[in-house]
């Protein structure tokens, strides 16, 4: 079984940057792809970005994270990030990662098999 550990979240103002990891440990999928969700309070959990372990790291973002959100793996550290500039207040959220079997790049919460525990981002303005 993976297991999925993120790290890096915390308070800051709008407009700077923090990096987000992901760190996966446990038997691990030849294939796979990395999803990251959010859940802002009150809000459902939605899809912020994706990468695949195939294809040269092929990744995909929501169109409210494009230009400003970098996914990225360190495959000998099985880890991957999440790096976020010019941070807005209506990024606050809980951050997730996510894991799925297979490289392709998916939107939909529940293709993701295995979910991290959380970490929450704060913006404040």
């Amino acid at each position: 079984q993976v297991q999925l550990v993120e790290s890096g979240g915390g308070l800051v103002q709008a407009g700077d940057s923090l990096r987000l990891s992901c760190a996966a440990s446990g038997r691990t999928f030849s294939s796979y792809a990395m999803g990251w969700f959010r859940q802002a309070p009150g809000k459902e959990r939605e899809f912020v970005g994706a990468i695949s372990s195939s294809g040269g790291n092929t990744t995909y973002y929501a169109n409210s994270v494009k230009g400003r959100f970098t996914i990225s793996r360190d495959k000998a550290k099985n880890t991957v990030y999440l790096q976020m500039n010019s941070l807005k207040p209506e990024d606050t959220a809980v951050y997730y990662c996510a894991i799925r079997d297979g490289g392709g790049l998916r939107v939909r919460e529940s293709l993701y098999d295995v979910w991290g525990q959380g970490t929450q981002v704060t913006v404040s303005s």
